[in-house]
């Protein structure tokens, strides 16, 4: 494979094709494209940062080694949030305990220099974290799936193994239980 063939954008069809031919590049392209989302979904899935690198780890491996089982290369972004959930669902379920807020496993937000806004922020990053730990796996998964990654019903049917209805229904109890929990920060 020509050098100059990996430096431009491709999509995730050519990648995952290249990938399927043992193309590494390609391959290291794809994992750099979706790193940063399968990360991000999975530590506040867990709220536990160092869990959430293993489960990316696992998955990328668990991609590298089976992209011969994906039946459509273009739906290389689904199959990987697929596999991150599943794995991540299995950890809560395994637990059996409620997640306990972790402040670190959010994002920073971008905040202002007055120490009071800061706090305040914080704050509600905590009580926030805290609120997702109550949700069910399935609520959370489903929760964080739409609201924060922007997938749409059906996507979300697809990862989690359920109708788009379902996950309808999911969202919008996650949604109203959010709502009451956060009820003091607006």
């Amino acid at each position: 494979m020509p050098e100059a063939a990996l430096t431009g954008v491709s999509d995730d069809a050519t990648l995952a094709a290249r990938v399927r031919d043992g193309d590494i590049r390609a391959f290291e392209q794809l994992v750099l494209r979706y790193e940063g989302a399968m990360f991000r979904l999975a530590s506040r899935m867990l709220a536990d940062r160092a869990e959430a690198q293993d489960i990316v780890q696992e998955v990328f491996l668990t991609a590298w080694r089976r992209i011969g089982q994906l039946q459509d290369d273009a739906a290389f972004s689904g199959w990987l949030y697929r596999m991150t959930t599943n794995r991540c669902l299995n950890v809560l379920r395994s637990r059996q305990l409620p997640v306990d807020a972790d402040p670190d496993a959010a994002e920073s937000p971008r905040v202002e220099t007055r120490p009071e806004h800061a706090a305040q922020v914080n704050g509600q990053l905590e009580a926030l974290t805290a609120a997702l730990g109550q949700l069910t796996p399935e609520q959370r998964a489903c929760w964080l799936l739409r609201e924060v990654h922007g997938r749409s019903y059906e996507e979300i049917g697809e990862i989690v193994g359920a109708n788009a209805t379902a996950v309808r229904g999911r969202i919008a109890r996650a949604r109203a239980q959010l709502a009451e929990v956060m009820q003091p920060w607006r």
